[in-house]
């Protein structure tokens, strides 16, 4: 028999990195008995093994809890666990699209952070209802007082009302429960109108095809029932639907205000987008749900296989993996360098490396990937715009009018005493100052705005090693703006290598040519060919670095005598090295091609 409405509750949980959501998920998993106590163990809901050894959340994971309350009801509770990391933000915002209320964690000890803001924000904005909680009371340094006057002065939220709770010790769990059927309001939506049920995620299965995660808003859907997908018009029959406790529960009916899963018996994965709305196929709903904002990529890289006849493997890899995570996109790309491969569109650059690890892991697959960079946009004299992902795309020099690259607006959070040092590395990756906001007597605010591509690297690294790990970070995109920037190539015998192009500031082009040019020589083999190394921009050689040829002593067997004989021998070897080096290839293994990366990870002399 289905819940009452007023008796579902739809909540998720959100904080900055390592302020304790999974372990809040798996205090609350406890206390409402969802998992038996010999099952469980830390982190329940991070599923795959990358987040288990990395310590993050990657995916939302929504399970159904039973919790009887103070008042003797049994309420449904559906909750949705969250990623901290800002490269994840999607992620939280497809999550908070299916939820009426958010927990919204704050350390004890470290306070409101970068994320914890943008977060409390993003929730504001899809008019949640927001329960703040103060998580790690346990801990020596946690400062309960001082959090809540920054949830009030800094937040805007009312910081006398935070839940003090410590999710390692279970501490405030019952509290945290009894505030959520209390201050959460619950789902509306007219269970007889037809039915509208909003994809929030999905994934393939080899058995059954694509499971579909929704979140009926409005109507029912049912077993045996026939649905259609109102962006691709497929039409399918429900053999499955259910919902996660955290395991899959198979149901006869989810009503609206539920959240659950539908299996179809789906085998093309085209037919599935996330956002896209599933209605009943005999009486269809008259308009779709409002979905998601379209993502927008901040860091591309090139994503080849290293066996040639991977290539449709990897397609097929990369179009799984997308259904699973609609924030990334893919488009076919070749380089003569590397043959034929994929461009990838990531949000951040932890997300480039989760989805190359969760390539190689789920898939099985060996790859080589080129150095991240960022999208430009170039004016060309003709007055067309160009967007260049690819710095081996950029048009001639005397075809372009200017460059203009991406700014962001970062907001960085550290205590005062490391301040100066922040300044200064913003300076460094030609930051604007816009303002410093003091949070408290101990921690403060800096706002920069700066290129995107100086930021993508290392910057996260650096403010993290410079602030001991009390540094955080929030950003976001406020446009293009025009600056000097050039294409510097990499040529090797004067050939230019596509996959070793880049877009630099050409105050810096130089110094990154010679730094890029020196690591090259120690990365490339020796061959029987002497190999120039040299970094251009067009025309205009800057640097030129030689990995000296395999040298055969071919005089070895002359004692004495003539010396035109040793002569003669010398020259013979000469014209077929001269010979050679006119057919021979240069082999470039996988770590020249990220040798960039580590060029731009040096503190510039």
């Amino acid at each position: 028999m289905p819940i009452p409405q007023d008796r579902i509750r739809n909540f998720c949980i959100i904080a900055h990195v390592d302020h304790g959501k999974s372990t809040l998920a798996d205090r609350i998993l406890q206390v409402t008995g969802a998992v038996d106590e010999r099952n469980m163990k830390e982190q329940t809901l991070d599923t795959m093994d990358i987040e288990r050894e990395r310590g993050i959340t990657i995916k939302s994971v929504a399970v159904r809890l039973e919790y009887t309350a103070r008042d003797g009801e049994t309420y449904a509770l559906n909750l949705i666990d969250t990623p901290g990391h800002v490269d994840f933000s999607y992620e939280v915002s497809r999550s908070l699209a299916a939820c009426e209320g958010a927990l919204l964690l704050v350390d004890a000890a470290q306070g409101v952070e970068a994320q914890t803001l943008a977060n409390a924000y993003k929730a504001i904005e899809q008019d949640l209802e927001i329960i703040p909680v103060i998580n790690k009371i346990d801990l020596p340094g946690a400062d309960v007082d001082a959090v809540r006057r920054q949830i009030t002065e800094v937040i805007g939220l009312d910081g006398d009302a935070a839940i003090p709770a410590s999710a390692k010790e279970g501490t405030g769990t019952l509290d945290i429960l009894e505030a959520i059927v209390a201050q959460v309001p619950p789902p509306k939506g007219d269970r007889e109108a037809p039915l509208r049920a909003l994809i929030f995620d999905a994934k393939y299965d080899s058995y059954r095809g694509v499971i579909v995660y929704v979140r009926v808003m409005e109507g029912r859907a049912a077993r045996g029932q026939r649905v259609l997908f109102m962006s691709t018009d497929d039409r399918y029959e429900i053999s499955e639907l259910g919902v996660f406790v955290p395991e899959a529960r198979p149901m006869e009916t989810l009503e609206a205000g539920e959240a659950g899963y539908i299996i179809c018996s789906i085998k093309t994965l085209r037919s599935v987008k996330i956002g896209d709305t599933v209605t009943d196929a005999l009486k269809p709903a008259p308009g779709r749900l409002p979905g998601y904002k379209e993502v927008q990529p901040v860091v591309f890289c090139g994503l080849y296989p290293a066996v040639d006849t991977d290539f449709q493997e990897l397609r097929d890899a990369l179009e799984r993996l997308q259904l699973n995570d609609a924030s990334f996109v893919f488009q076919a790309d070749s380089s003569d360098a590397l043959g034929l491969g994929f461009r990838l569109g990531f949000l951040g650059l932890l997300h480039m490396e989760i989805i190359q690890e969760r390539l190689e892991r789920e898939f099985d697959l060996t790859l080589v990937t080129t150095a991240p960079n960022v999208a430009y946009e170039v004016h060309l004299t003709t007055g067309e715009k160009l967007t260049i992902e690819n710095a081996s795309k950029m048009p001639p020099a005397a075809h372009i009018e200017r460059v203009e690259e991406p700014y962001i607006e970062a907001e960085i959070i550290c205590p005062t005493e490391y301040l100066s040092g922040v300044i200064e590395l913003c300076k460094k990756k030609r930051g604007i100052h816009s303002r410093v906001d003091y949070i408290d007597g101990k921690r403060c605010m800096a706002v920069y705005e700066m290129p995107l591509a100086e930021m993508v690297l290392d910057f996260y690294d650096r403010l993290k090693t410079l602030t001991r790990g009390y540094g955080s970070l929030e950003y976001r995109l406020i446009g293009y703006r025009p600056g000097n920037l050039v294409k510097l190539d990499i040529l090797l015998n004067g050939e230019p290598v596509d996959a070793l192009s880049c877009i630099v500031h050409r105050d810096r082009a130089e110094w990154v040519g010679r730094t890029l040019a020196s690591r090259l020589r120690k990365l490339i083999p020796r061959q029987q060919f002497e190999i120039a190394i040299q970094a251009a921009i067009g025309q205009r050689v800057l640097v030129r670095e030689t990995v000296k040829a395999v040298r055969k002593n071919v005089t070895a067997k002359c004692y004495g005598g003539d010396i035109t004989r040793k002569r003669k021998l010398l020259e013979k070897q000469r014209e077929g090295k001269r010979r050679m080096k006119q057919v021979g290839n240069v082999e470039v293994p996988q770590e020249a091609f990220m040798a960039l990366l580590s060029v731009q990870d040096e503190p510039e002399r």
